[in-house]
């Protein structure tokens, strides 16, 4: 139980790291757009080798799909939502934000992390040991979040003091939900875990996709597709190392 909101925490972290080195060592943003495409591959290929693959295996295809699809759906659905709200420049350090845009930003974040987390405590009660790939693609990936939207929140006029503890209560909103997710799905089926880790692959897989690919192009250029699949493979000698 402890291990689980460990884990959580451990993996979102990097959110509150990022916004310090935002907010006092600003890294140039070519910088920023590499490591968002590397931990887009490591993401992406933790998503696929690691939950798809394995609720394939217990539930198979039909059922991964529809589950993986119906992670996707909601994603994009909330995040048209954002789109409305200014909250799609949560990963974004070039626009400025406006007073109800930096909430959306909040909630734009939570939306990535709470279900990140939940499948950290998930894969815990189902493996009984913590998923180190999932982990290490988390924690990639909520660094240049974090840094670029700190610099985005700066920008609209959020004090440092602010910022700060906003990164700071999604750690621990992080740590909560990988906790939940090791207590309350604990009586759930093999195959009902299953479909709830295909489901999180498909709002994760989505939101890598319309989010932080999009915005590393923008940053870093023709390089970031290359960045990515190194991501990609990392996650994959990873998976088999394991």
């Amino acid at each position: 139980m402890i291990q689980a909101a460990f884990w959580g925490a451990l993996a979102s972290i990097s959110l509150f790291i990022g916004s310090i080195i935002g907010i006092f060592f600003p890294l140039p943003k070519i910088i920023i757009a590499y490591l968002m495409a590397l931990g887009t591959g490591i993401l992406i290929g933790a998503s696929s080798f690691d939950l798809l693959i394995e609720s394939v295996h217990v539930s198979g295809i039909l059922q991964t799909a529809a589950s993986f699809l119906g992670g996707s759906l909601l994603f994009t659905l909330i995040e048209i939502f954002l789109y409305k709200k200014g909250g799609t420049n949560r990963k974004r350090s070039n626009k400025k934000t406006v007073d109800h845009s930096g909430i959306a930003i909040y909630a734009g974040t939570l939306m990535d992390a709470i279900p990140e987390s939940l499948i950290i405590g998930l894969s815990i009660l189902t493996n009984n040991t913590v998923d180190v790939l999932f982990i290490i693609a988390i924690f990639i990936s909520n660094f240049p979040e974090s840094l670029s939207s700190t610099v985005g929140l700066k920008k609209g006029g959020y004090s440092n003091k602010k910022i700060l503890f906003l990164w700071a209560s999604v750690v621990i909103i992080s740590s909560i939900s990988s906790l939940s997710g090791f207590l309350f799905l604990e009586n759930f089926s093999m195959e009902a875990t299953a479909n709830i880790e295909a489901f999180g692959a498909g709002g994760l897989m989505a939101m890598v996709c319309s989010t932080m690919l999009p915005e590393a192009f923008e940053k870093g250029g023709p390089a970031i597709g290359f960045i990515t699949c190194l991501g990609l493979i990392i996650s994959l000698a990873l998976t088999f190392s394991g």
